[in-house]
């Protein structure tokens, strides 16, 4: 009996010691903040390099990604682990334009994609953001 009880307790503390360890690696954030680059091919067949600062205090992830017309602050922004989430709205002529990005975060890259919603059509492309070193 005394040797069960002694299994039973081994087996409790291993198994809350392996709970703890994941609700930590979950609670664990990737480090967004910096400043990160990539490139798209434009409607005109030109390369364009954008570049998006990030800061994230406490829960709060703020930044702005640049444009043709200057830069844009980031909205609805979220970080949950390593999947990262914002949306960049624009306006044109009058015309506004929301990009949704979602992505995942591992070290110094973003790899996601990129939705818009242009003239009722949705579309939708590939972005890998690099962080630039500091």
């Amino acid at each position: 009996m005394q040797r069960m009880l002694v299994s039973f307790l081994q087996l409790s503390v291993c198994l809350l010691l392996t709970l703890a360890a994941t609700a930590n690696a979950e609670d664990k954030k990737a480090d967004p903040n910096g400043t990160w680059k990539w490139s798209f091919t434009g409607q005109n067949g030109q390369a364009r390099e954008t570049t998006m600062k990030l800061k994230l205090e406490g829960e709060k992830l703020t930044g702005t990604v640049s444009g043709r017309n200057g830069d844009t602050a980031i909205e609805n922004a979220n970080l949950k682990g390593e999947e990262i989430s914002f949306s960049v709205t624009r306006e044109f002529n009058g015309n506004k334009m929301t990009s949704k990005y979602n992505g995942k975060l591992s070290g110094d890259s973003i790899k996601g994609k990129i939705e818009t919603e242009r003239d009722g059509e949705a579309r939708s492309r590939d972005w890998e953001a690099k962080r630039e070193a500091k």
